[in-house]
């Protein structure tokens, strides 16, 4: 098993993102190849700066701008909104390896009494009207969702009724969400957005197993480099030790995976075969790795295990968003801040979209950073560049 430095392990894993070197993912369509290549970007609704998902998306696809994660989802149906590790955006292509945690909702449902004829009234009205969100479906009463897994309910709230059916419809997969305004979901048949090809597909997983091992692979490739280590980069995937062992020793038994040691660090990390060029160029130095700097999103698939960051960089992060404003340490939405292979800082930048300007109340630099003329022109392209992501002309320093 080849030994690498911790140095040699971070490029790894920024060039593997690319977020290091030149370029490689450019416009709509290298937005659509990262989702591809992460699996999936995890989905949040507050929108500091820009969504979470947007915010991944902008910080290593040249050109990126919103509107081309809305075509993506909701125009070219590339790309599609579910569960994944939390609420997820991933390929739509990758629906049918879905089909035990669909079947698992819709069993789910048969134990709520009164579900199947609420949901055969909201699938007719959908039929017959088109996308609704949960304030437009005519379905009245309050739902109670209890620990026993039966529902009850007065019926004369409207929304949440609407709501928690539409939701069950949508984890069942006899809806998709057909666009957002906001915040706020429409959903729509299924079968009128995905080709019968895919929606009818057979699962290409024959068992749970198959599934967890598709699904740690997946995780493994998002980030680059995954240690065998409780890790939230595998949330979801009811992982223990020894199962997590089973998968991995699995998977590299088939040469699915390989192992590599990183120096000072007692746990082996795993990397998928398909990045074997990847590592030798890393240990090599036969690779690009022109610095850039990127603002990074707080739930991007490079920050999902904060451990790892911490033991591979030195650099701990902490999102600060539910934090009271008197116990932050930095700001209400800050982003990690990187060049070249080290992460120096954070941001807090918020656009006042009123008057087309991008507010920066914070910039933290990390202890050892030095401000170089290198290091000032690159913090000034990406704010610029920040700002256009966020509909702003002009940037104003408030800190």
């Amino acid at each position: 098993m080849n030994i690498i430095t911790r140095q040699q392990a971070g490029q790894f894993i920024l060039a593997k993102q690319g977020l290091i070197g030149p370029y490689r993912f450019e416009g709509k369509d290298g937005a659509y190849s990262y989702v591809r290549q992460a699996g999936c970007i995890q989905y949040d609704p507050v929108d500091v700066c820009g969504k979470n998902a947007e915010l991944t998306l902008q910080s290593r696809v040249k050109g990126f701008s919103k509107s081309m994660l809305y075509e993506l989802l909701y125009e070219d149906r590339k790309l599609v909104d579910y569960a994944d590790k939390e609420l997820s955006i991933w390929p739509l292509e990758d629906w049918p390896y879905f089909s035990s945690y669909r079947d698992r909702s819709r069993k789910s449902g048969k134990t709520f009494k009164g579900l199947a004829s609420l949901e055969r009234k909201a699938l007719a009205h959908i039929r017959e009207n088109g996308p609704v969100s949960s304030d437009t479906l005519p379905i009245e009463g309050e739902i109670f969702w209890h620990s026993s897994m039966h529902w009850s309910g007065n019926w004369q709230n409207k929304s949440l009724a609407s709501r928690s059916v539409l939701e069950q419809l949508y984890t069942d997969g006899e809806l998709v969400i057909h666009h957002k305004q906001g915040s706020r979901k429409y959903y729509d048949l299924a079968e009128r957005h995905i080709p019968v090809s895919v929606l009818k597909a057979d699962n290409p997983c024959c068992s749970e197993e198959e599934f967890t091992e598709w699904r740690v692979m997946r995780r493994i490739g998002a980030v680059g480099l995954l240690w065998d280590k409780n890790s939230t980069a595998f949330l979801g995937l009811d992982l223990n030790a020894e199962r997590r062992k089973m998968v991995l020793e699995s998977l590299s038994a088939k040469g699915k995976l390989h192992s590599v040691n990183v120096e000072g660090i007692k746990q082996a990390f795993y990397y998928i075969s398909e990045d074997e060029y990847l590592m030798r160029s890393v240990i090599s130095g036969d690779i690009d790795l022109k610095p850039r700097m990127s603002f990074i999103a707080p739930l991007d698939p490079l920050m999902w295990d904060k451990s790892l960051i911490l033991a591979l960089w030195d650099y701990q992060y902490s999102w600060e968003i539910y934090t009271p404003a008197v116990k932050r340490k930095y700001g209400y939405y800050t982003l990690p801040v990187i060049f070249g292979d080290r992460f120096v800082g954070r941001i807090e930048a918020v656009p006042d979209r009123k008057e087309g300007v991008l507010v920066v109340k914070g910039l933290w630099w990390e202890p050892g950073v030095r401000q170089t003329k290198k290091l000032n022109a690159a913090l000034e392209l990406t704010i610029k560049s920040f700002a256009k992501f966020n509909g702003c002309k002009n940037v104003v320093m408030r800190f």
